[in-house]
């Protein structure tokens, strides 16, 4: 091999190398592109721990230490196409000794397998009637941000998913914990309900304990592990 050959050899392995060490192996962004084929997709939400059934209403309850807070939840009748997909659009706004102080659209839709994925929301936060910042609003595939799985289809103890990724203002990530757990909030008393914990590197604070019963379809209770806060479903009207 001529000195020339061994010289751009040399150059060419420098420069993969550089490549090599400038990119952070094992980053979120390079471990989790799920691809999304729109076709497998649909906004009839019927997942049993996860159903979203239009004119649905929620109702939450917790007591924090500036007050009462009440949420709201509501499916609604509307979708928004997101990477292709019809998602619905869910309604979540959260009030403190009744005054708004967060308005959130959520947008969701399963897959032929029922898996629910989340593909974004648009959210704000209010002060005395006036949005303060809309800061964590996100939507797939754009900037780079990719949904999430909300709930999956089979849900076995270990698993562990990403719920939302858009890399500094949304990471949640869920882990499966337990099957059979029993929960009684003030709307009632249920057995087989999914654990998961809850969980974001942007915030190591943020962690907390969700509970999905089959009888409700949805978050039954929230349990935050800082302050062991409970978040409690208090009604559920169609």
């Amino acid at each position: 091999m001529s000195k020339l050959t061994w010289v751009l050899v040399a150059a060419i392995i420098i420069i993969l190398g550089v490549s090599f060490l400038g990119r952070k192996k094992g980053s979120p962004e390079d471990e989790y592109r799920p691809v999304v084929n729109a076709r497998d997709f649909s906004a009839d939400i019927n997942n049993p721990y996860f159903t979203l059934v239009p004119g649905t209403k929620f109702v939450y309850e917790a007591v924090k230490s500036e007050g009462k807070e009440k949420i709201e939840v509501t499916v609604l009748n509307e979708t928004k196409v997101v990477m292709g997909v019809e998602a619905r659009v869910v309604k979540d706004q959260v009030f403190l000794d009744g005054e708004l102080i967060e308005d959130t659209l959520d947008w969701y839709a399963q897959d032929k397998e029922g898996n629910v994925w989340y593909f974004g929301e648009e959210t704000a936060e209010y002060e005395d009637g006036k949005v303060t910042t809309t800061a964590g609003s996100w939507e797939g595939g754009v900037d780079g941000a990719q949904p999430g799985i909300a709930m999956k289809a089979n849900p076995q103890v270990g698993d562990s998913y990403w719920q939302e990724f858009y890399k500094g203002e949304a990471e949640d990530r869920a882990d499966v914990l337990a099957l059979a757990e029993s929960v009684t909030v003030p709307y009632g008393t249920f057995s087989d309900c999914l654990k998961t914990y809850d969980y974001t590197p942007l915030d190591p604070a943020a962690r907390e304990h969700k509970y999905y019963c089959k009888g409700v379809g949805f978050v039954t209770l929230e349990v935050n592990l800082e302050d062991n806060g409970r978040t409690e479903l208090v009604s559920v009207t169609q």
